[in-house]
């Protein structure tokens, strides 16, 4: 299922790109934006995680170079019957994690150091917990295109404020037009994401505190992140990969929260506590 839906995300955020470049250079433009549409979807199969990773300067660790961490993935891998990720730490002092990848046989688990520092190691189970159940859910290759053809379009639509697409101004865009295309194409670009994220978050948070054995755990770890990302939220990244995340690393802005694609964090925790008492019984 989640392939077709990538099938779907494809498509239209490449139509969406087609329509920007149209705007931008009239005829010219969309048939340049529609070649670069089909660069973007070859490279964003095989490469999005590679893209993603190096978007937040995040550096693979070896087994050595954190063993308590490397621990921990490999036995909530063993838990969900996955082949081990790459673990991957991101230099930022916000607290938050994603995983990332083509299938479980490529997957990334990667942890800034601010989460490192903020929860406890049963707490950071259920976080890994989550982020393995995108994996096994085969959310992750989804996640990374989205972000990648989303960053795109919001980078082309800033770049159409400064381009008008024929030399002759009466045949080029208006200003308005621009205007108009910078703020909506990022703005279509979060809505697609946002309807096919948020149902996932739930499963996820499921399948996670499943592998780590406590749904208290993962609770407990979502209450800290809010309070922790809310306090010292990302200023690196881009809009378009905030549904990648566990928790929306951007809190705090207009369109973050009203385009958020995540489900809010007390009906999350409601639904774990559920599952504990569920499981007490």
């Amino acid at each position: 299922m989640n392939q077709f839906k990538t099938l779907i995300l494809l498509t239209g955020l490449a139509a969406l790109l087609v329509v920007l470049g149209g705007a931008i250079g009239g005829q010219k433009g969309a048939t340049i934006a529609f070649f670069i549409a089909l660069v973007m979807n070859f490279g964003s199969y095989w490469f999005s995680d590679k893209i993603v990773l190096s978007m937040y300067h995040a550096q693979e660790v070896t087994e050595q170079e954190a063993p308590d961490l490397f621990n921990l993935v490999r036995q909530l891998a063993n838990n969900a019957g996955l082949p081990m990720p790459r673990v991957y730490i991101i230099p930022d002092d916000s607290p938050n994690a994603f995983a990332t990848g083509r299938n479980p046989d490529h997957a990334v688990v990667a942890v800034t150091e601010g989460i490192l520092r903020l929860l406890s190691w049963e707490e950071l189970a259920g976080v890994i917990g989550h982020e393995l159940g995108h994996v096994k859910n085969r959310d992750i290759l989804i996640q990374s295109v989205a972000a990648t053809i989303g960053t795109a379009i919001t980078y082309l639509a800033h770049f159409g404020m400064f381009f008008r697409g024929s030399s002759d101004e009466d045949e080029g865009p208006s200003f308005v037009t621009m205007l108009l295309m910078a703020i909506l194409a990022p703005i279509a670009a979060m809505i697609i994401q946002m309807a096919i994220s948020r149902s996932r978050e739930y499963l996820a948070d499921q399948s996670g505190a499943e592998f780590c054995g406590n749904p208290l755990w993962l609770a407990g770890a979502l209450n800290r992140l809010q309070s922790g990302v809310a306090a010292n939220p990302m200023h690196a990244g881009d809009q378009a990969t905030a549904h990648m995340f566990i928790v929306n690393p951007f809190t705090g802005s207009f369109l973050s929260n009203l385009f958020s694609t995540h489900p809010p964090i007390e009906e999350r925790v409601a639904r774990l506590q559920e599952m504990a008492g569920h499981h007490r019984a």
